[in-house]
């Protein structure tokens, strides 16, 4: 490895957190970043098989309601043998079905400590969407993304946005993610959906910026009437009070 590359590749690694080619000459793996590496790989296991704490988190979104629910898939490793189980509710469940506008669910899916995002990126959705603090916020364990589909229809909400903890990368582990669908109903399909991803400190969206897109898909979301391919993430260049009604 000459000089030079090794030089750009180092120019590259401090550019980003991922792991950029250690040794362009294949050469033995340094101790440090094969360390490094295994240390990494060990977290992404831990925020898999991780459970959220509900009560801290249940703590930190007051004053807004909680209720917690649970998917089928009752234990981790059912979680991650059938995906299908963790996107249908464990009955017997109670929830209120007062036609809401949007409701939120906040999923463990595969990370619980991306859990610890939620809270900040609700408190930023507050100011503008006030509706949110007369909805119960639903803390969802062993769930999938469609799990939001079923809880929304059973409280009559227009429009769901699930908060998740995305697969865990050797990078990040604790990635949050935001999905928008409206007019939920169980089988909808994924490209029905609106995805905000990467919410972390890690050099991903900040919990504030991840707020401001989630919101304004919601407005453009309401306005045309759907989510997924047919509408697209324009927050950058069009502002909600330039959205046509």
């Amino acid at each position: 490895m000459s000089d030079s590359v090794s030089t750009g590749f180092g120019r590259l690694r401090a550019m980003t957190p991922a792991r950029v080619r250690l040794d362009a000459a294949a050469g033995p793996t340094p101790l440090g970043a094969l360390l490094d590496f295994q240390e990494a790989h060990a977290g992404a296991r831990d925020a898999i098989h991780a459970r959220p704490d509900w009560d801290a988190l249940a703590a930190a979104l007051a004053p807004l309601a909680t209720i917690r629910v649970q998917s089928q898939a009752v234990e981790r490793s059912i979680y991650l043998r059938r995906p299908d189980l963790g996107r249908r509710l464990a009955e017997p469940v109670d929830l209120p079905r007062a036609g809401h506008p949007l409701v939120v669910v906040v999923g463990d899916g595969l990370s619980a400590p991306a859990l610890a995002h939620a809270a900040p990126v609700i408190a930023a959705l507050r100011p503008a969407l006030p509706e949110l603090d007369t909805t119960p916020v639903i803390l969802a364990e062993g769930a999938r993304v469609a799990l939001g589909d079923d809880i929304a229809r059973r409280m009559g909400a227009a429009m769901c946005l699930m908060l998740i903890g995305e697969r865990p990368g050797l990078s990040v582990s604790d990635s949050l993610g935001a999905y928008l669908t409206a007019n939920p109903v169980p089988g909808t399909r994924d490209s029905a959906r609106n995805c905000v991803s990467n919410i972390h400190r890690m050099g991903g969206l900040s919990p504030e910026a991840a707020a401001a897109r989630i919101a304004w898909l919601i407005d453009a979301a309401r306005k045309l009437g759907r989510t997924g391919v047919a509408l697209k993430d324009e927050s950058g260049t069009r502002p909600v009070g330039t959205l046509a009604p």
